[in-house]
């Protein structure tokens, strides 16, 4: 089942960072379903080769580019490719993530805290600033970051992850008033959703217990908000964080 809203994006392109499964590949598909272009990067060039073939299918423009969200370098010629292909980036959305669970704060290695970070808040950091300033020189665009609610409700075992989101809170704040009003930049902050990472949880049942709606969301349910963002149905919107979580505890 794939959600959708009744937005036009035609004319627009989109980069999706982690496009190729999950909560990424719902998103780049919706883009797609609603008119535009969409640019799919991961790791795995030959798993975003098969999302743009899809794209391809519904009669849109796509590229397939591998890139380590971590690598600024890669970053910077993931924004060259696509500039260099279309001349523009009117969507970004920065998915690409890493969400480890580690025993305990004291057992946490140093070399995995700095790839939680470099993944989670700096390659991001890097993306949006170098999309929203050739944004800004052009028609403007929408910057779209895939948070967590976890940020807002930090529990033991993922403090790193946690920490990492809620530094691209707090990105999102600064940048929607350093690059307005030309640019939109806003958050959004998933629950939990049965994804592929859901089949490293230990205690799925326990995790319902605090999920209000009782249930873990469906990829598609993150369309809805995606699809918001990314269209001039957000026009007044920057700086916002919407939860998508089914009710568990919210950005206040």
């Amino acid at each position: 089942m794939t959600a959708s809203l009744r937005v036009d994006l035609s004319g627009r392109t989109a980069l999706v960072t982690g496009g190729s499964r999950g909560l990424g590949l719902q998103m780049a598909l919706a883009f797609a379903h609603a008119g535009a272009d969409v640019a799919v990067s991961s790791r795995k060039l030959y798993a975003c080769e098969a999302v743009a073939a899809d794209i391809r299918a519904l009669g849109r423009r796509s590229l397939a580019v591998a890139a380590h969200v971590g690598d600024w370098a890669q970053l910077d010629a993931l924004v060259e490719r696509v500039h260099g292909e279309w001349g523009r980036i009117d969507i970004l959305v920065n998915n690409a993530g890493m969400s480890p669970v580690q025993p305990s704060s004291a057992a946490t290695e140093e070399a995995l805290f700095d790839k939680v970070l470099a993944v989670n808040f700096k390659g991001p950091f890097r993306l949006a600033a170098q999309v929203a300033q050739r944004m800004v020189q052009g028609d403007g665009g929408s910057i779209i970051n895939i948070s967590s609610l976890g940020a807002i409700s930090p529990v033991p075992g993922i403090i790193p992850y946690a920490c990492s989101k809620a530094a691209l809170n707090a990105m999102t704040i600064g940048m929607a008033k350093e690059f307005a009003p030309k640019v939109r930049v806003n958050t959004i902050s998933p629950g939990m959703f049965a994804t592929d990472i859901a089949q490293h949880w230990s205690d799925p049942q326990g995790l319902l217990q605090g999920i209000p709606m009782g249930r873990f969301g469906s990829p598609h349910e993150i369309v809805g908000a995606a699809l918001y963002l990314a269209s001039d149905a957000s026009s007044y919107t920057t700086g916002a964080n919407i939860a998508v979580g089914g009710g568990i505890d919210s950005p206040r």
